[in-house]
């Protein structure tokens, strides 16, 4: 990953998503030969010289000031989480020296082990910004089951499972939202993590080896992912819908747990139950074989 360039890319798809109507500006006849806004509209609307703006976008936000970034931040009409991304681009160009590293990961202390495991009703897990799968409890591995057969590379990684496996596209039937979300969850990471080996292996792999991932990368799109409902076509309970809601861990910074809940009398919470019977026979034959 080249930073840099990823900063020209963020803010001109950005600028290319905002009209003149949207950013309040007049709209003068004839032909626009760019969608969006031009760059020299944006250095208006972000209190900026032209000529500072083309560089920013030429990728040399390093050394701008709060002020520039909220300008453009407010121009681009940006999102949290976009906002966010800015600025982490802008801390990423500014790093010396950018040489590309391994993260080290302590052990997950038992007290949040325990924490995970006690969540007997709902699938939860750990995962880490790469999309890990760090630590997982017994309806969290249930429900995720696909993703561990003995044939999976360890760490177990969603987003590889999701391109690469032949079964990723059967289990995320909304696939079009899984896959911006998944995409939009690395590109978030990348901005904050530059030079992290072992991500820009993952990215490098999977452009590689993915069409539809290298299109959705190409978008650099961002999000935050806190809180909200995600579809699953499990091989064994079949259709089933949760709620989630993600929670980073503050002495564990980069991690992030997630729990799946029903609301009672629903179908989807039916549907956890039915998953919680299986769990437990699949426990039971397990023991049985050993």
């Amino acid at each position: 990953m080249d930073t840099k360039s990823d900063i020209r890319e963020f803010l001109a798809s950005r600028r290319a998503k905002i009209t003149p109507q949207q950013a309040g500006l007049p709209a003068y006849g004839g032909n626009r030969r760019v969608p969006g806004l031009r760059r020299e509209e944006v250095a208006l609307l972000a209190g900026v010289s032209i000529d500072y703006y083309v560089r920013l976008e030429r990728g040399h936000l390093a050394g701008a000031s709060e002020e520039v970034l909220d300008g453009v931040a407010n121009a681009l009409q940006l999102d949290e989480a976009e906002r966010s991304h800015l600025y982490d681009l802008a801390r990423a160009v500014a790093e010396r020296p950018a040489r590309r590293t391994r993260r080290a990961r302590d052990p997950l202390p038992d007290s949040v082990l325990r924490v995970l495991h006690s969540m007997t009703d709902s699938p939860a897990f750990i995962r880490n910004g790469r999309l890990d799968l760090l630590a997982v409890n017994r309806l969290g591995r249930a429900l995720y089951a696909p993703l561990f057969t003995h044939a999976a590379p360890r760490p177990v990684n969603i987003a590889r499972f999701q391109f690469l496996d032949p079964t990723g596209r059967d289990f995320f039937p909304d696939w079009d939202a899984s896959v911006n979300t998944t995409v939009s969850l690395l590109r978030t990471e990348a901005g904050r993590a530059p030079h992290d080996s072992d991500l820009t292996g993952l990215i490098g792999e999977l452009v590689t080896r993915s069409e539809e991932f290298r299109t959705a990368w190409a978008k650099h799109n961002v999000r935050l992912h806190h809180t909200g409902r995600k579809g699953f076509h499990h091989p064994a309970v079949g259709e089933i819908t949760l709620d989630f809601d993600a929670m980073e861990l503050p002495a564990q910074p980069g991690l992030t747990l997630t729990a799946y809940s029903a609301q009672p009398n629903t179908p989807a919470h039916d549907a956890l139950q039915l998953l919680a019977s299986w769990a437990a026979t699949e426990d039971a034959a397990v023991t049985t074989d050993h």
